[in-house]
């Protein structure tokens, strides 16, 4: 049997991809009251079926085991998704790979690329949030071995060969096959916050990059794109394709956007901040990150404007706009999701054509 093709080679050739991301935010309804978590996922599923529908490349959705996330078991709701659309790539954003099984993740997402046609997708990480480790029994100083020994079996099970691996985290495999195959092989990225070790990882193994900027300046993380293509140089891999995720909303204007997101993104950042000892947030800090940092918030002109920078100062081939922070009620992220497709990835691809910058190709 030919090796199949690499679709992660493939999409370096291509123009840049535009999806959403969504960690399955518990909402508030129009009362304020709390969305009971069975609504919320069903509210997602309605949301990535209005992503297919007006154009959007990638849909993916995140794993957490905590009480402000509806979604622990993404391919699931990825699996009701598929069965209700055509032609969108669905994926995880991220799955928490240290506290899972490698085969039944390869086995999962093999599965979910049958149902849809081809369209799964996986982006791999320790994730941001570490409730998963005790919940499944596994010990927080094993963070760093969790990761790196289940992400090199799951690279080899890419492959879908025979795998033979050996490490000290589960038993060793011998020739073991691991089904069901899939007609085109898996795509899997490697999804890092920023450290120079995680990108140096994700390029050892061979895997597409995605890059979390959740704070700060988008062009501060070029240092690490250069060094995720000189890994790969220097490692003998070819060219890899890497992608952004970044949170943002939108809305007819600025200041709509700013101030339907500002009372649900500071409940949100306040909450987590308790559990990480950042002091609160405010208003200016909220203001200050979306004219100068991460946050992709505005009219669909701004947000536009906003991506084509972040993807020429970067020269990425994806980006995904963490459309969800906080409570936001359901009828707000359709028309954030609806402006998305119709406005602004035109509008995007519109600003990349007139000048693309490094976009299209990837540094030499």
């Amino acid at each position: 049997m030919a090796k199949k093709t690499d679709p992660a080679l493939e999409s370096t050739q291509k123009p840049v991809e535009l999806g959403l991301d969504t960690f399955g935010d518990v909402e508030v309804d129009a009362a304020g009251e709390k969305v009971p978590y069975p609504q919320v996922i069903r509210n997602v599923v309605e949301q990535a079926v209005l992503a297919d529908q007006v154009g959007v490349d990638f849909f993916g959705i995140g794993e957490h085991h905590r009480d402000d996330f509806a979604i622990s078991s993404p391919e699931v709701v990825l699996g009701a998704i598929a069965s209700r659309t055509e032609r969108i790539h669905l994926g995880t954003a991220v799955t928490v790979l240290s506290s899972d099984d490698p085969v039944r993740v390869y086995e999962k997402f093999a599965t979910l690329d049958a149902v849809s046609n081809g369209r799964a997708e996986m982006i791999l990480g320790r994730g941001s949030f570490t409730e998963s480790f005790p919940l499944f029994g596994f010990n927080l100083q094993d963070y760093e071995v969790l990761f790196e020994e289940k992400l090199d079996l799951l690279a080899k099970l890419l492959d879908e060969g025979p795998v033979t691996w050996s490490g000290t985290i589960r038993p060793p495999l011998t020739e073991q096959e691991v089904y069901p195959k899939t007609a085109n092989r898996l795509k899997a990225w490697v999804g890092v916050g920023g450290s120079p070790e995680s990108v140096v990882r994700a390029a050892r193994h061979g895997l597409p990059l995605v890059l979390a900027i959740i704070g700060g300046q988008p062009a501060r993380f070029a240092p690490y794109v250069d060094l995720y293509h000189r890994a790969l140089a220097q490692l003998g891999q070819p060219t890899l394709p890497v992608a952004v995720h970044s949170p943002g909303f939108i809305a007819a204007t600025d200041q709509e956007a700013a101030d339907i997101l500002w009372p649900h993104h500071e409940v949100m950042i306040n909450s987590i901040g308790r559990d990480r000892g950042w002091p609160p947030t405010n208003r200016d800090r909220f203001e200050a990150e979306i004219h100068d940092g991460a946050l992709h918030v505005g009219s669909p002109e701004t947000v536009a404007q906003k991506i084509a920078d972040t993807v020429r100062s970067l020269g990425i081939q994806r980006f995904d706009l963490k459309y969800t922070s906080g409570t936001v009620p359901h009828e707000l992220l359709m028309n954030s999701i609806e402006l998305y497709g119709r406005e602004v990835i035109p509008r995007v691809r519109e600003l990349l054509a007139e000048d693309p910058g490094v976009a299209l190709g990837l540094p030499s």
